[in-house]
């Protein structure tokens, strides 16, 4: 599969993110402020997860009717859309 470039570039913020954090906790910010970028760093992930399962099920059904497994293309895509929502 093909990653677009909007969605590196939101993963590339979301590491911006995770670095900010971690500076945070060096200079011994607050625990609610901490739990606070941790949970939106979270949910970007989280939303960049599903994009990805998303345009990962569009494929598979496109596709579906070209390809002779037809069967395990969908199986593949449900399965990536129930452990992206495991967390």
């Amino acid at each position: 599969m093909e990653y677009d470039k909007q969605t590196k570039n939101r993963l590339r913020r979301i590491e911006g993110q995770i670095r900010g954090i971690l500076r945070m906790m060096e200079k011994g910010e607050e625990c609610d402020k901490v739990i606070n970028q941790l949970s939106a760093a979270n949910s970007a992930l989280n939303h960049t997860m599903g994009v990805i399962v998303s345009e990962n099920l569009k494929y598979c059904l496109i596709n579906q009717t070209v390809s002779s497994n037809n069967d395990d293309l969908v199986k593949q895509a449900v399965k990536l859309l129930v452990r992206s929502r495991k967390y």
